[in-house]
């Protein structure tokens, strides 16, 4: 007996026997139907050389998705998902603004599930992205940490060059350093929460307005009063705060964002849960 496949009107395929009697297949696959992050997946995979995971496609696309929901997407200037990609030129392809410049990194400092790893002396990325694109009084910082950073003294998960006033970083010493983790927006310092121990995750930092910034690790956020300056216009770097090789990390990173102002408590929602797609979804 033959068996006619009618053609889907929707997203159900209904296939029909000679007889009149049908039955309904629901289709297992699922394509994203963000218009940015089908870009950016049709990117990645250009670069990977073969197609991603149904699932990891997915969690990039519910990614991009919630963070429009949120309204945090608008914000995001330069950021690259350094995980999820199978082969580090697709981790590099940037999910907005400009691909960075990477400096030694090779491809076995990378893995899918938790990003890729620096260490500590000549590895580092050039985002591209000027400190001083940003408004003076609007502007973050924000990176997602899979493996702590270990070596001192005075390491950078990212920032913008060291001038005399207007640079911006955030600090990850090792556990010995004091303190462990920190963000400078000029010369205004403030510890991440206080009492939050140096853990892996999700770190940021947004200025809104002319006199205070958020911090925001370990899952938990505070605000510091701190005046605004001028931003410099040097790049921001991940994996350094400046062209000194003492002030390179050797933690792993899996995410990186830079921009306007926005709400760190939703992007860390956002991010966490990506990373954990991804590891879900990658054999």
């Amino acid at each position: 007996m033959s068996l006619r496949i009618a053609k889907p009107t929707g997203s159900a395929l209904r296939l029909a026997k000679p007889t009149g009697a049908s039955v309904r297949i629901t289709p297992s696959w699922q394509m994203p139907d963000d218009p940015d992050a089908a870009t950016y997946i049709a990117a990645v995979e250009a670069a990977d050389g073969q197609a991603l995971e149904t699932a990891t496609r997915m969690a990039i696309n519910a990614f991009v998705k919630g963070c429009k929901a949120d309204g945090t997407w608008p914000a995001l200037k330069a950021s690259c998902i350094l995980a999820g990609a199978r082969t580090l030129s697709g981790a590099l392809v940037p999910l907005v603004g400009a691909a960075p410049t990477n400096f030694n990194f090779v491809s076995g400092d990378y893995n899918r599930k938790t990003g890729l790893v620096g260490d500590g002396s000549t590895k580092y990325l050039s985002s591209n992205r000027s400190h001083g694109s940003e408004p003076q009084n609007s502007r973050h910082l924000a990176c997602y940490v899979s493996e702590l950073n270990t070596n001192q003294p005075n390491p950078a998960l990212m920032g913008s060059a060291y001038t005399a006033t207007g640079w911006s970083y955030l600090i990850s010493r090792s556990a010995t350093g004091s303190p462990a983790n920190r963000f400078e927006f000029g010369l205004v310092q403030g510890t991440y929460p206080a009492g939050v121990a140096r853990s892996t995750g999700f770190v940021g930092a947004s200025r809104s307005s002319a006199s205070e910034i958020a911090g925001r690790a370990g899952g938990a956020s505070a605000l510091y009063t701190a005046p605004s300056q001028t931003p410099n216009a040097g790049n921001v770097s991940v994996f350094q705060g400046s062209t000194f090789a003492h002030d390179r990390v050797d933690a792993r990173l899996a995410f990186y964002s830079i921009g306007e102002s926005l709400n760190l408590t939703l992007l860390d929602a956002r991010v966490t849960a990506l990373v954990a797609a991804f590891a879900a979804a990658i054999p």
